[in-house]
């Protein structure tokens, strides 16, 4: 279901076989499942930078992830000093680990990213419009002096809200 209503994007997942209160079709209750609710506020220069002011959630389990780094493909290759690879594999590692949590990248709901070089952020926000589209999670870019690892270009934590 969505709506939008002054400024902000209401966005409910409903489990298949689920009405939008939650009912299941012969109208009980079922406490089995967990309806999210999530209502994103906007803004012209937040949709340009590929970012939500704030998402609000109502419902779920809430998955907190660690931060994650891209600098190494899937392969083992090292992606160092290529930007846009660490930043993909960045996302893709993301993705992994939300899935082990029976979440996936629409469940996230905020994100801090970590950057070794403010020069990037344009180029970031870029990618993370290929991601995410439109509803983005709320987020904040940070320039960093140095990494545990210096190949290290970017790194990203965040939080989750899975049905």
């Amino acid at each position: 279901m969505l709506a939008l209503v002054a400024g902000i994007h209401v966005f409910t997942m409903v489990p298949h076989g689920k009405d939008v209160d939650g009912r299941n079709k012969s109208g009980h209750d079922d406490p089995g499942e967990v309806i999210v609710k999530k209502s994103f506020i906007r803004s012209a220069r937040a949709e340009k930078r590929a970012y939500s002011p704030a998402v609000i959630t109502e419902g779920g389990k809430t998955v907190w992830l660690a931060g994650h780094t891209g600098a190494v493909a899937d392969a083992g290759k090292s992606l160092a000093g290529d930007f846009d690879a660490q930043c993909r594999q960045t996302f893709r590692n993301i993705e992994k680990t939300l899935a082990e949590a029976g979440a996936k990248l629409d469940d996230l709901v905020t994100m801090t990213v970590f950057l070794i070089d403010s020069r990037y952020t344009t180029r970031m926000t870029e990618l993370r419009t290929e991601i995410f589209g439109k509803d983005f999670p709320a987020s904040a870019a940070i320039t960093v002096a140095g990494f545990a690892q210096p190949e290290m270009m970017i790194e990203i934590q965040g939080v989750a809200v899975v049905a």
